[in-house]
């Protein structure tokens, strides 16, 4: 017999979670726009309702009430889908996020996860990977060469970064052995936080998520300084909205992951929660958890954006190439020499090791060739025009 309480079930708890991102989204711009204040000696918001709570409210309506424009030369339908394809791509994440334990409610055991499919991990990286169509379609359908420029630098720092971040996921996986997401947070309970275990691969991981949300110091698609306004340049009302939106859901959303990963998830740190049950207040209890924790992380992202000055292009890409990365490989490498023999038992957690091998070499490959390519540009210029590099 078809349950269709289940599916009444994913359907109450999908809304709840866009709800919720919604909601942590609009607000964390009015605490980004307090914490910068605090950190430079000034007020804030303070006009919009008591302590300027109501100024998201204000920005949303701004944002609803201004003129729509789309750019005369450029690819309509293009335009229109790179914020809609940025907003999903930020919301799919969190389908595979064990949000609290299993509660008991209404006779009935229900998990507060959307899909605890067996290739959680590998779920994350692919979505993550999809999040770059949405800046690079939006930069060449605007048909502005500011923009197409930022959509260029974005896509080659997210596709540099997400590298490193996949080789600091495979060091966690050779230590939990498993790729589901519940089984990660259950290993973590038992054996304690990953982060103990995985003090680098969680500082490199950390670092990504800092390159893919976009984030200060990693904003060189957004530079005002150089590009203007970066690839939303041409964008106005709420497709703009979506763009900004889409970064702060992917900031909240990366913090409830690295919370999952590396942090326990739902765990309470010190107390034994199977202890209590299955009652509803304890699964309460824990999705309060996962939001403390990665209400935190929200934070360290903005202090960091107020504090550090932004990197030159060339500077991110060395991070990313000549430090991240090598230094992911060597954690990889150490943490599968200590847990050898669950590596070699997981054909599955092998499987991805190795495609990610293989995505660095042919990654590799082709920055040889094209450097190859680029040197044999300025030998054939100095040719022509000798003392011009």
């Amino acid at each position: 017999m078809f349950d269709w309480w289940l599916i009444l079930e994913k359907f109450i708890l999908i809304g709840a979670i866009i709800t919720l991102s919604m909601i942590v989204a609009m607000y964390s711009t009015y605490a980004e726009r307090k914490i910068a204040a605090f950190l430079q000696d000034r007020i804030g918001p303070n006009r919009a309702g008591p302590f300027g709570l109501l100024q998201p409210l204000a920005d949303g309506l701004k944002l609803f009430m201004k003129e729509e424009i789309i750019p005369t030369l450029s690819s309509k339908f293009l335009f229109i889908l790179g914020p809609m394809l940025a907003m999903v791509t930020a919301l799919l994440t969190s389908a595979v996020i064990p949000w609290g334990s299993t509660i008991h409610i209404f006779n009935r055991d229900v998990a507060l996860q959307i899909a605890d499919i067996n290739i959680g991990i590998l779920y994350i990286i692919g979505v993550v990977s999809l999040g770059v169509y949405g800046i690079m379609i939006g930069g060449w359908a605007s048909n502005n060469k500011f923009s197409l420029l930022a959509a260029v630098r974005g896509a080659s720092q997210m596709i540099s970064y997400e590298l490193a971040m996949g080789l600091s996921l495979i060091a966690v996986l050779m230590i939990t052995g498993s790729l589901r997401m519940s089984v990660i947070v259950s290993e973590q309970m038992q054996n304690g936080w990953n982060v103990i275990y995985q003090p680098l691969g969680f500082f490199i991981f950390f670092v990504c998520a800092l390159a893919e949300c976009n984030r200060t110091p990693f904003d060189l698609p957004e530079a005002e300084n150089e590009l203007n306004f970066g690839y939303h340049q041409e964008y106005s009302s709420m497709k703009l909205g979506f763009y900004l939106f889409a970064e702060y859901i992917n900031m909240f959303i990366s913090g409830v992951v690295m919370s999952t990963l590396f942090f326990g998830g739902y765990d309470i740190p010190f107390v034994n929660e199977a202890a209590w049950g299955n009652h509803w207040w304890v699964g309460l209890i824990g999705f309060l958890v996962l939001m403390t924790k990665a209400v935190l992380f929200i934070f360290l992202f903005m202090w960091i954006r107020w504090t550090i000055p932004r990197f030159r292009f060339d500077q991110l890409m060395n991070l990313g190439w000549k430090g991240l990365l090598p230094l992911a490989l060597l954690n990889m490498l150490i943490t599968a020499g200590i847990s050898e023999d669950e590596f070699y038992r997981n054909e599955l957690l092998k499987r991805a090791v190795v495609r990610e091998l293989e995505v660095i070499g042919e990654a590799a490959n082709y920055i040889s060739d094209e450097l190859k390519q680029r040197y044999s540009e300025i030998q054939w210029r100095q040719i022509i025009t000798p003392g011009i590099e």
